[in-house]
């Protein structure tokens, strides 16, 4: 009998034993639970946290900037092309995900309601027709826009992307604030035809000014001295989209606007610039296209060479440009005809003839430019600083601001200009095809 109580006592023990094990591995799994819960919890909020920053800097304009000796990038040369939209280069693959969309929200904002179209425009002069747009000098026909009464718009082209389009405006906005740089004053992306409003320009493209006051500005005997400070303030304006990593991939004398000669020149036309900031890849299978339109006769060897465009295949831009001014205008390379032979030319090392009358500093300044192989050519603040120490050194100095106009009045500029827009404009309009 007592044997019976014995093992019945025993066995009430093992019970209570197995309770408490199964209650302590019990309690012990639901802390696990709540730990990880609260793990994730944090978790979540940190990752949120981190988004939210990421999309107040994107906001805000202050990407991360990759270093300054990064991997040049060549441009998208063709209109119909798009760039994808990518995380700026410092931002790891994990961080993508959340980047894109903030960068989508950021393209959608520059889409805006129309705030004018095309017929509320009055259009007044042509300035030059490009291949993705028209240049013209404008008015609005009733008010004025943000208070300017005459200003600059480009009328883009048919078949133009809006994406595109709106590519330019950001680059425009990024680039605010800068004398030599045509400023963008408002725009409409909504319906086609897509319109950008600029500044006001007095004299149209540098180029076509030049060609126009040719004979006035060869009896010049300072003419070396005018030239010298626009180059100076176009290397000025280059140096500034530097600065703000932009590539510009369409420098030439066309794309200079002229206000108040030479020391109100600014450059303009953006259609075909890259933001470095806004991109990470560097090649892509775009280039393998053979139909590209591009302005062969101002791009530099390694383009076609090796698929490459960077700061300083704007530097080798900069040196056809002082090259443009010196022959007011004349087309590089005059002697080649087809885009074979211009291709062929530049990358067997074909530089364009010294210009006559040419001063030896800038000549030297453009040869710089050409230097292969690329990094050895010299940075635009380089170059800045060499045109300043010209400017410094000059015996006599330009009086610019007198009363006596090269030009005579604004009227025969225009005359002189519309005769000349039928014969001078030919890589404008039919820029040269790879094919």
């Amino acid at each position: 009998m007592s044997l019976n109580i014995t093992q019945g006592g025993s066995g009430q023990s093992l019970d209570l034993l197995a309770c408490i094990l199964i209650g302590a591995l019990s309690f012990t799994i639901l802390a696990f639970i709540l730990l990880g819960l609260l793990c994730l919890r944090k978790y979540r909020s940190l990752v949120q946290t981190i988004r939210d920053l990421q999309r107040s800097k994107l906001f805000s304009g202050t990407v991360p900037r990759p270093e300054a000796a990064i991997m040049p990038v060549r441009p998208v040369p063709a209109v119909e092309e798009e760039e994808e939209e990518e995380p700026p280069p410092q931002i790891s693959l994990q961080q993508s995900s959340t980047v894109r969309p903030s960068t989508r929200r950021l393209w959608k904002s520059l889409q805006q309601g129309p705030r004018f179209t095309k017929s509320d425009l009055n259009l007044l002069q042509l300035i030059k027709a490009g291949k993705e747009g028209v240049f013209y000098q404008a008015r609005m026909n009733r008010g004025t826009c943000k208070g300017h009464s005459m200003f600059t718009c480009k009328i883009s082209k048919e078949g133009v992307r809006p994406k595109h389009v709106d590519t330019e405006v950001s680059i425009m906005r990024k680039l605010v604030h800068h004398k030599n740089i045509l400023q963008l004053l408002d725009w409409n992306t909504a319906e086609e035809p897509y319109v950008l409003i600029m500044e006001y320009v007095s004299f149209g493209t540098l180029r076509t000014f030049l060609q126009t006051n040719r004979v006035h500005l060869s009896a010049d005997p300072e003419l070396q001295s005018l030239l010298t400070i626009a180059s100076y303030h176009i290397a000025l304006a280059l140096q500034h989209l530097r600065s703000k990593m932009i590539v510009h991939c369409d420098l030439a004398l066309r794309n200079v606007m002229v206000n108040k000669f030479p020391w109100e020149v600014k450059v303009a036309e953006f259609g075909l610039a890259r933001d470095l900031t806004r991109m990470t890849s560097r090649r892509s299978s775009r280039w393998r296209n053979p139909r590209q339109r591009v302005p062969l006769r101002w791009y530099p060897p390694e383009y076609f060479k090796n698929n490459y465009y960077s700061f300083k295949g704007d530097v080798w831009a900069f040196g056809i440009v002082l090259w443009e001014m010196q022959t007011f205008g004349t087309l590089p390379y005059p002697n080649l005809e087809t885009s074979e032979s211009v291709v062929y030319h530049i990358c067997i090392g074909h530089k364009n003839t010294n210009p006559e009358g040419c001063r030896p500093e800038i000549l030297h300044i453009m040869r710089d430019c050409w230097l292969e192989p690329y990094t050895l050519r010299p940075s635009f603040t380089d170059i800045v600083g060499m045109l300043e120490n010209i400017i410094e050194n000059d015996a006599d100095y330009v009086d610019v601001e007198s009363p006596q106009l090269l030009v005579k009045d604004e009227a025969e500029y225009r005359e002189a200009q519309c005769l000349l827009a039928t014969s001078n404009t030919l890589e404008d309009t039919n820029p040269i095809q790879v094919n």
